[in-house]
């Protein structure tokens, strides 16, 4: 029963994504804040761009742009762009121009043209105060709309974000596309700290393949081994010093390559996200048989130096320099942890107390057989081999509360049935040498 319950919420791998009615596609011009200036992410419907600008553009979202469309594309963009202060004009460079299959508010995947534009403020100019003139597609299709985000402000502790600035559209009276006026919050040094603490949080609380192999890492952790099997339950203490010593080993690691990574370490990523499954299959294999018994500190800190790598593309991205750059590593580091100790602190105590029933064995067979299996999917897909268990296994992230839950009620289940037990026990006066396990189930 207790391992119906945890092992059915396991297997509930397929996540359905309802999609809502707004069928228009739009333009969305999402902003990152620099001292020095914006970079600006651009998403363009490709019909309504070839419409407008006149220019030919593949109906292929696997379809490479050519040389010479893409230095049409971005001269078309940067004629219907400028940005100006009170300090005067700002520089505006359009590249990076290409296709992709975009989903936006519902609309169902269509076909759009990404570009980025650096906007680069005059010297000594207030970066954070300015103007924005665009009028891409809208001169032409006059229905469309025109969507400016605020994606990431350092100084704020805004990241990923998805802030609406403003809408630019043509007035239909005048017949004018009327300039956005842009003012960012005033922001602090601590405020951009403590969003990157929040950026850390989030990043292992949305990432499904972190919390897998952090749980792979739990269910052995626990037991003891004899005979080259996991055998016998260790003592509460030994199990929290292991789990101490393989946080503080994955944590040094991780630390390491995501300092050097922000630095300017390049990072394959490809690589790296394959090798991050790829160790989550050791680590599954390792719960069912051990296969590096007394070794699992030493493990984690070498897996820490890959999965680090991969945390340094979040900071990477967002092009950050000195005090902002030392504040992001410390905080977005503090946040890692903060959430790693919150996961062992949600999921450990439940293992330490089933590990003690009869039902923990095929229990942790089970769940570590599934995270291989996802595991496994997701490094095929990350080496370009597309399948369902990597799609499927995507969404186990959205069960992790429940699965918790379930981790939780089944070790309280544990604990009242033994006491039971025991009481039974008692009162038959037969007594009954249990040993160091529980019998349950």
């Amino acid at each position: 029963m207790i391992a119906g319950v945890f092992v059915a919420l396991v297997g509930m791998l397929i996540v359905a994504a309802p999609a809502s009615a707004h069928v228009v596609p739009s333009t969305v011009i999402a902003l990152d804040a620099h001292d020095d200036g914006v970079t600006a992410s651009l998403t363009l419907p490709a019909a309504d761009l070839e419409l407008a600008s006149g220019i030919d553009v593949p109906d292929d979202a696997g379809a490479v742009i050519d040389a010479g469309t893409a230095d049409a594309l971005e001269a078309y963009l940067e004629d219907h762009m400028a940005v100006s202060s009170d300090s005067g004009s700002w520089d505006v460079a359009v590249a990076d121009i290409a296709l992709s299959d975009v989903e936006q508010w519902g609309t169902g995947a269509f076909l759009a043209v990404t570009a980025t534009a650096e906007l680069t403020a005059p010297t000594a100019a207030d970066a954070r105060s300015f103007v924005l003139a665009y009028d891409a597609i809208i001169h032409q299709v006059v229905t469309a709309d025109i969507f400016v985000t605020l994606q990431n402000d350092w100084v704020t502790g805004e990241f990923e974000s998805t802030r609406d600035l403003g809408t630019i559209h043509v007035d239909t009276v005048t017949g004018t596309v009327s300039p956005l006026p842009i003012d960012l919050d005033d922001g602090s040094l601590w405020q951009g700290f403590t969003g990157m603490v929040g950026l850390g949080l989030s990043h292992i609380a949305e990432g499904t393949d972190h919390q897998l192999f952090l749980l792979t890492l739990l269910l052995p952790a626990p037991l003891l081994t004899a005979a080259g099997r996991w055998r016998g339950v260790a003592p509460v203490r030994t199990t929290v010093r292991r789990i101490l010593g393989i946080t503080i080993a994955f944590t040094v690691g991780h630390s390491v390559t995501l300092a050097m990574g922000t630095l300017g370490l390049p990072v394959p990523v490809q690589l790296v996200e394959a090798l991050i499954a790829a160790s989550i299959v050791v680590a599954a294999v390792h719960a069912i048989r051990p296969i590096f018994p007394g070794r699992e500190a030493l493990v984690a800190g070498l897996f820490g130096l890959i999965h680090g790598m991969a945390f340094s593309l979040t900071l990477t991205a967002l092009d950050l320099t000195g005090w902002q750059l030392v504040l992001s590593l410390l905080g977005f580091n503090l946040g890692i942890e903060l959430m790693q100790l919150a996961v062992v602190a949600l999921v450990l105590p439940p293992l330490v107390v089933l590990a003690r029933t009869r039902v923990y064995s095929p229990l942790r067979i089970v769940a570590a057989g599934l995270i291989a299996l996802a595991a496994i999917g997701w490094v095929l897909d990350r080496l370009g081999v597309a399948n369902a268990i990597a799609t499927i296994a995507d969404g186990i992230g959205a069960l992790s509360p429940w699965i918790a839950g379930a981790l939780w009620v089944a070790a309280a289940l544990a604990m009242v049935l033994a006491r039971v037990r025991h009481l039974v026990d008692r009162r038959c006066a037969d007594p009954v040498d249990t040993g160091s396990v529980l019998r349950v189930g």
